[in-house]
């Protein structure tokens, strides 16, 4: 698509975007039209008011004073309705705002796990804040100087025109000189500012990073790369914003100029005109004026021309988002409400990127109450096939089934909620402690909450904190150490009681005896419900029913820990150098 056809696509989204709005836009319209026309009929009573000053001695002061009266009524009306358009155009911009990011928000929860993966989240955050606020100072400069100017340009010549056809040609054939030139640098900046908006993603995305991971910069005296990182991108942005300010900043001087010409020429010809007598001192006084007020909207509207490229080029990064494909639909999939545990995986084939393979012809079937362990390498795909049995990928090949349903005929809502996961990154959200407890099951009483914090041994320490469970954390779980953090992970699971586990290296940041006692609560919790337990440490998975190892995404060894450390293979070899001294 070229250029002109994406940034025409753009804008008739935006228009698009502001149809919910036309009462108020033409409300808007209606304000700009009365607020131009009462501040332009003020120069022809100035212009009445000179003529009534005919020499010394013989001016009339009362048609003079009337007429400054109306002129100061007339001023205050159109003050009032400017006021009015001001604050409507405001509303509209913010409302508009705040749909965009409403959308973009609902569009990243529905977006699959795929796309999210492939974008820095400070790249997205991006797009929702600093690209939206980006178009909302276009949109607000366009409705505020682009209607009022257009409605200017329009009256001033219909007045300019009952006073002299002659002048007012003048100034129109003119003016094409100011619109070649707005024209031609907007052009020429919409690219720059663009390619500003990604930088500046590009930027947010970095801190976001360095800041996320601040103790792990420190710890690696990353501090001198991550400077030098920023540098350089901040250098680029600056290189970038400079050349789209410096040729966006050419139009107003330019335009400026173009005006300076027409008001000369409309001044030079009235002058001849008041010299024929065709026109009065007065009106020429009002055509000058009228003059001098047709050249400025020219001005106001270059400068909202280069706004407004500023804002298509991040309108447009925003649609991209907002254009993402989403994750299929499932409406009109069944609903699994009775889950006993029933699980299988026939000829599963699955990879991130097409031409890397990863899972190939997987076949695995689970019963009901059987416990899985899942080891091996890393990268051998089990993570992947945690990700695949939760449906946050879906199978390039194959089935997964589970009760005799292809999960891709189960609503995903359903599917998931019959999962207890607990991950080896743990997540917890700002609010109380309570609050991050009982995410899965909101209607949860205190005394269930309790029950499952003792069960994982995470009572004790929520006590010690100032509010207990009423203690509000921030972000990633505030001052929280990650054990605690992990703990609090478990909880949440241990309270739902769902009928199937994941647990994917679930107490890898745990103390061993605190690790000993939340194995026994796990022990309790998975006692009669199949599990998929993911771990790299062989001594938590050693009473598992069965044993997956896995390696290059295929099952290579299968059976008990006795099974396989009598067959002294593959396992055989990762569970001795583990235990080795």
């Amino acid at each position: 698509m070229s250029k002109q056809k994406a940034n025409l696509s753009t804008a008739l989204r935006v228009i698009l975007l502001l149809k919910r709005y036309l009462p108020l836009i033409i409300l808007s319209v209606i304000l700009a039209a009365a607020s131009v026309i009462l501040s332009l009929y003020v120069p022809v009573l100035f212009g009445e008011a000179i003529d009534n000053i005919i020499s010394k001695g013989k001016v009339n002061f009362e048609i003079i004073g009337k007429t400054l009266v109306t002129a100061a009524i007339i001023s205050a009306a159109s003050a009032i309705a400017s006021w009015l358009m001001t604050t409507i155009n405001n509303r509209i911009t913010f409302l508009t705002v705040r749909d965009i990011r409403d959308m973009a928000f609902k569009k990243i929860e529905r977006l699959p796990l795929k796309y999210i993966d492939s974008y820095a989240t400070g790249e997205l955050t991006s797009r929702v804040i600093s690209d939206v606020d980006q178009f909302a100072d276009g949109l607000l400069l366009g409705f505020s100087q682009f209607f009022t100017g257009i409605v200017t340009i329009v009256t001033t010549l219909a007045f300019m025109f009952t006073i002299s056809w002659k002048i007012t040609l003048v100034a129109v054939i003119l003016t094409p000189l100011s619109l070649f030139v707005a024209r031609f640098i907007s052009q020429s900046t919409y690219n720059l500012f663009k390619k500003q908006s990604e930088i500046r993603g590009e930027q947010t995305a970095l801190i976001d990073e360095m800041i996320g991971n601040q103790k792990v910069v420190l710890a690696y005296n990353y501090v001198d790369d991550s400077r030098d990182r920023f540098l350089k991108i901040n250098a680029e942005l600056e290189k970038t914003s400079r050349k789209a300010i410096f040729l966006s900043s050419l139009v107003n001087p330019s335009t400026r100029f173009v005006n300076a010409i027409v008001y000369a020429a409309v001044g030079l010809m009235g002058a001849l005109s008041v010299v024929s007598g065709t026109v009065t001192v007065g009106s020429l006084s009002a055509i000058l004026n009228y003059a001098n007020q047709y050249t400025k909207p020219f001005n106001e509207i270059s400068g909202v021309i280069t706004e407004l490229a500023n804002a298509l080029a991040c309108a447009s990064r925003m649609f991209e988002l907002l254009d993402a494909e989403v994750e299929p639909s499932d409406d009109g999939n069944k609903e699994l409400n009775e889950i006993s545990g029933n699980v299988e995986l026939k000829n599963v084939s699955f990879s991130y990127v097409p031409e890397r393979k990863l899972i190939e012809g997987f076949n695995l079937k689970v019963t009901p109450g059987q416990r899985i362990a899942i080891v091996g390498p890393t990268g051998c795909g089990k993570t992947t096939l945690i990700n695949l049995l939760m449906r946050f990928y879906d199978v390039t090949s194959g089935e997964i089934l589970v009760e005799g349903n292809d999960i891709k005929d189960i609503t995903r809502e359903s599917l998931r909620r019959g999962y207890g996961m607990v991950l080896q990154e743990t997540w917890l959200k700002s609010g109380t402690i309570k609050d991050n407890i009982c995410m899965g099951k909101p209607n949860a009483t205190e005394e269930e909450i309790i029950a499952a914090a003792k069960a994982t041994h995470a009572h004790s320490f929520i006590k010690r904190l100032p509010h207990g469970y009423d203690t509000v954390i921030g972000e990633e779980g505030g001052n929280l150490s990650q054990g605690q953090k992990q703990l609090l992970c478990i909880t949440r699971v241990m309270l739902c009681q769902p009928p199937m586990l994941i647990l994917d290296e679930a107490t890898s940041s745990i103390d061993t005896k605190t690790e000993i006692r939340v194995q026994r609560a796990f022990e309790k919790l998975m006692k009669g419900k199949t599990s998929f337990v993911v771990a790299h440490r062989l001594s938590t998975i050693m009473t598992a029913d069965v044993i997956l190892v896995m390696r290059d995404g295929n099952i290579i060894e299968q059976g008990s820990h006795q099974e396989l450390m009598e067959k002294g293979g593959f396992y055989s070899e990762l569970y001795n150098s583990q235990f080795k001294h």
